[in-house]
């Protein structure tokens, strides 16, 4: 299966990174392809609905990066999103994709039929803190009529390295058991 895993940290050695890194792991030793693309270190803007979409050859009109994780959506039988919590949403550095998938719609691309997986964590320790980033994506995969297989959602996480006192990796890992 070809997975295309998206990323929304700016932090390197984060939490959503350690888990993304046990997700790919156990992704590839099940022989999955899997192509990374960290939102945070790329330039995406956001949707300018000009609604020119696929007309110039490439998935926006407008040039940034997204045009290069677009080919990766469209070719992927499974997408796992992964982000941290930011002000009880989803992240502005992963937010540009999640919005730009909107061109697939528009040039009525087959991106339908995809499964779908997501990595969330957040400081708090309330689990509900993450539902500004889950109700929002399993909205998202319901309209592109995705199949959510799995999240990882894991509270009470901040400090680079407090992932490791969760089991987050180890459920990451066991959500490419789902694809």
């Amino acid at each position: 299966m070809k997975i295309t895993v998206i990323t929304g940290s700016p932090r390197n050695n984060g939490n959503t990174f350690a888990m993304v890194d046990a997700f790919i792991k156990a992704a590839e030793e099940k022989g999955h392809e899997v192509a990374r693309f960290d939102a945070a270190m790329m330039k995406i803007g956001g949707c300018r609905a000009c609604m020119t979409c696929f007309k110039t050859g490439k998935a926006c009109s407008f040039n940034d990066d997204f045009n290069i994780i677009a080919p990766h959506i469209l070719e992927a039988d499974a997408i796992v999103y992964a982000m941290p919590v930011y002000w009880y949403s989803i992240p502005a550095q992963i937010k540009g994709v999640i919005d730009r998938v909107f061109s697939f719609c528009v040039a009525e691309k087959p991106i339908s039929g995809k499964k779908m997986g997501l990595i969330c964590c957040c400081e708090e320790h309330d689990a509900s803190v993450m539902d500004g980033v889950r109700i929002p994506m399993e909205r998202t995969a319901a309209l592109l009529k995705w199949d959510v297989v799995g999240e990882v959602l894991v509270p009470g996480v901040f400090v680079e390295g407090d992932i490791e006192k969760t089991d987050g990796c180890a459920q990451a890992a066991a959500l490419a058991d789902k694809f």
